[in-house]
């Protein structure tokens, strides 16, 4: 494994590259850790994981362009500051409210985050994670989360 890329699928079979990664560049357990998110924002963009792929000794991540990404009001820029990861509500209607941040010491303690259905939050207990997304803007992993059985609709 030496190169991660994103593409973007634009729906009628044409695939532009968006961004790459190497090894020298990040290791491989953050290889592992963006493969396992759903989202991935740059540059004020949302991208959907729509698949995972592998080339040879490349990792390929296919991406379908859902626009702008919605900023919210307690957003906070981690470059810089390490690897973190925050947990937030996953509604739209409570502004995907900020329930912890968790600092990491490495993108294998991420990784244990990414892998799991069920979080247990101190505070709130156990949580559903409903979705994940690297924040490449922010230099953030997140995860959506909401209480166990909740209804996914707003």
């Amino acid at each position: 494994m030496k190169k991660l890329t994103y593409f973007v699928h634009d729906g009628k079979d044409n695939y532009e590259p968006l961004y790459e990664y190497t090894i020298p560049n990040v290791g491989i357990d953050e290889f592992y850790a963006r493969q396992l998110c759903t989202y991935f924002i740059i540059k004020g963009s949302q991208y959907e994981l729509i698949s995972n792929e592998m080339v040879g000794d490349e990792e390929i991540l296919v991406l379908e362009d859902r626009g702008r990404n919605n900023y919210v009001i307690d957003e906070k820029n981690y470059r810089g500051m390490g690897i973190h990861v925050e947990f937030r509500r996953h509604k739209e209607s409570e502004n995907y409210r900020l329930l912890t941040t968790v600092p990491c010491r490495t993108h294998l303690d991420v990784i244990r985050y990414l892998l799991k259905d069920i979080i247990d939050l101190s505070d709130f207990g156990q949580m559903a994670v409903t979705s994940t997304e690297v924040d490449e803007d922010r230099g953030v992993y997140v995860l959506y989360l909401k209480e166990i059985g909740e209804n996914d609709m707003e």
